[in-house]
Parts: C-alpha cells; sequence; structure tokens
C-alpha cells in the first residue's frame, strides 16, 4: 500500500477528494482539473574505490534498508546538477573531497519511504577522492566497509538499483 495511488487521495491544489488515478503515471482532480503526474525523482551512487581496488560501501542509518550496505549518494536537490549532489553527499556522508567525477549509467528504483514509493533515476557515477585521511562517518551514514569482489556479500546491500549498478560497473 505504498504506491501513489493507495497514497494520493486529495488534490494538491484544492484540497478536493475528487482526486483520480488516471493510470501508471498521473492524476486528475474532477474538481479543478489538476493535472498532477508522477516521475521519477534524481538521485546519485558512486563508486569509489581504495587504493586495493576495493569497493567503499556505506552503512544506512535510516530505512528504507536500515543497517544495510549501499554505496554513498542521495538525491539530486532541487537546481542542482547530478554532479554537483555526487560531490556534495560524498562530502555530507563522509567528508571526502571528491576530484573526479565520471557518469557511467543510470538505473531505475523504488524506494519506499514513510509508506510511499518514490520513484527515482538512479545515477551512477565513478568518483576519485583526494584521500582518505579526513574520511568521517556522518550524516545518514552509520559506517563503512571496503570489500573485494571476491568477498562481496550481495545479500547485505538494500536496493537493486545498487546491486546493478556495482555488478555493471565494478572493476571495468
Amino acid at each position: 500500500m505504498t504506491k501513489p495511488e493507495d497514497v494520493l487521495k486529495y488534490c494538491p491544489r484544492c484540497g478536493a477528494s475528487n482526486f483520480s488515478f488516471e493510470g501508471i503515471h498521473s492524476f486528475l482532480c474532477q474538481v479543478c482539473s489538476f493535472h498532477y503526474f508522477v516521475n521519477s525523482a534524481a538521485a546519485v551512487a558512486a563508486l569509489i574505490e581504495n587504493e586495493k581496488g576495493q569497493l567503499l560501501l556505506s552503512v544506512r542509518a535510516f530505512e528504507p534498508h536500515k543497517g544495510m550496505l549501499d554505496l554513498p549518494g542521495g538525491f539530486v536537490d532541487i537546481n542542482e546538477s547530478a554532479e554537483k549532489a555526487v560531490i556534495r553527499e560524498i562530502k555530507e556522508e563522509l567528508n571526502l573531497d571528491v576530484t573526479e567525477v565520471k557518469f557511467l549509467a543510470s538505473f531505475p528504483n523504488e524506494y519506499v519511504f514513510s509508506g510511499y514509493s518514490v520513484y527515482t533515476c538512479d545515477l551512477a557515477f565513478r568518483c576519485k577522492v583526494s584521500s582518505w585521511e579526513h574520511l568521517q562517518v556522518q550524516d545518514d551514514v552509520t559506517g563503512v566497509k571496503f570489500v573485494s569482489p571476491e568477498s562481496m556479500d550481495w545479500e547485505k546491500i538494500g536496493a537493486e538499483s545498487i546491486k546493478k549498478i556495482i555488478r555493471t560497473h565494478w572493476n571495468k
């Protein structure tokens, strides 16, 4: 019961309860004719390797997937580029300075937050950092783990899109 059609009941413009689901992507208010489209939110995820070729994974502090492994990253803010977002998120979560950002690919995801499905387009980037000296977990991360390809435990990674990003673009 997290899908928009199960959660959204009132028109955000006029408050009417005649807010009808028009299909997979939109709602229409029968009172004021407001047409609301369900679109993907942009999110970023960073593949960052240390000098041993191990991948940096973060431990999620909050739901969804609290306590599970993730790639560092997060949502792109309004009026922010994806590149700026990945640099900001790495600084906020890990106190690391990104020196190189390379776009890899995008993957769709359903991110359930507060009982509501937020559909995202997860943008994957390969990043390099200036040093590990100031690595400090903060924000919505409770820890980090460096993993090598042979020690990856796929069951400990929460989001399917993150698994796809790692499987498709790590060590390539």
